[in-house]
């Protein structure tokens, strides 16, 4: 099911108010170029204008009814005058593009507009460029060009003069723990995912993921043990973290919960408590945060964000957790 103008407005409303303009005032552009991180609605609001543009029943004069005949083929992927191409393998070729030119040299099949939407425009080998510089350049009577990227700086300088370039903004924390929230994501939990990511697709996989639970736990665990004697965190680092954390990406992950954990000690020590992610754990956070400072917190903070560094320049990751476990020991019996 495609997503409903409202529930898009809340994640791109700049990009929704710009559409809804163009709709009303008949100005739709015959060229647009989606440009942002993964993640951002730049195919659901491909579609959404797709359904705008080709809907019987227009609502308020620019939203798609989304029960007409058009809207219903549209939200499953059939209808005859909307085109999508993606890349064949790695890449989008000139064949691609040329069947394409063949399909708008007809005439619209149920209505006098067709639309074509190219996802991962960037993927376009030159040829494949070349040939839609030539369909850019002398457009059909009707016709709307949808291009996506998340590499903007890879597209043909030619090709962005002419296309009407709107830019995606992230999803900001709040934004994206109300996303959260409406897919059924508990209330404990949506803070938590939405600091890790501003990716819908990406922090709802993690909430379904069992391996990002237990990562939780181990983090929490790992900080508990900091506070005891350097041995029994090294015994934990080879029980726990190595066992659990393996791919590069993983030890990421682990670090950005790590630091998060650190981040919500000090907020409970600046009084600011709506801002603590790890609410399943706050109680036990509010007890860990009486036993150090803001100073040493903020100590502990730069050596994860250094390890981070470290690990993007490929240190060897065991030597890497033992050595900030030591760091963050450093200096005080109290972490």
């Amino acid at each position: 099911m495609t997503k409903m103008w409202e529930e898009l407005a809340l994640i791109q409303p700049t990009v929704l108010r710009m559409l809804k303009n163009s709709l009303i005032k008949g100005r739709v552009a015959h060229a647009y170029l989606y440009e942002g991180m993964r993640g951002t609605g730049k195919k659901e609001i491909g579609l959404l204008l797709a359904k705008s543009i080709l809907c019987q029943e227009r609502i308020e004069g620019y939203k798609p009814c989304e029960t007409c005949h058009n809207c219903k083929r549209i939200n499953h992927g059939n209808h005859p005058d909307l085109h999508l191409v993606e890349p064949d393998g790695l890449s989008i070729k000139k064949g691609q593009i040329q069947a394409l030119q063949g399909e708008f040299a007809k005439t619209g099949v149920e209505s006098k507009n067709k639309i074509y939407m190219i996802v991962h425009a960037d993927k376009m080998t030159t040829n494949a460029a070349n040939s839609l510089l030539k369909f850019l350049e002398e457009p059909h009577s009707g016709t709307v060009a949808i291009l996506i990227t998340e590499q903007v700086q890879k597209m043909l300088p030619t090709i962005l003069s002419r296309c009407q370039i709107i830019g995606f903004t992230p999803l900001s924390p709040k934004n994206m723990e109300k996303q959260l929230i409406t897919h059924g994501v508990n209330l404990e939990m949506a803070p938590l995912l939405a600091h890790l990511t501003n990716n819908l697709e990406e922090a709802l996989e993690m909430h379904e993921d069992d391996w990002f639970v237990q990562a939780q736990k181990i983090v929490v665990k790992l900080y508990e043990v900091l506070k005891k004697n350097p041995l029994e965190a090294m015994v934990n680092l080879q029980e726990n973290w190595f066992s659990h954390f393996k791919e590069k990406e993983q030890i990421d992950r682990g670090l950005d919960l790590f630091l998060l954990i650190f981040k919500d000690l000090l907020y409970i020590q600046l009084d600011k408590k709506d801002q603590v992610v790890f609410l399943s754990e706050s109680s036990r956070l509010e007890q860990f945060a009486l036993q150090t400072s803001g100073r040493r917190l903020t100590e502990q903070m730069e050596s994860i964000l250094e390890a981070k560094r470290k690990l993007h320049a490929n240190m060897n990751p065991q030597l890497l957790m033992e050595e900030l476990v030591l760091k963050l020991q450093e200096g005080s019996s109290l972490v």
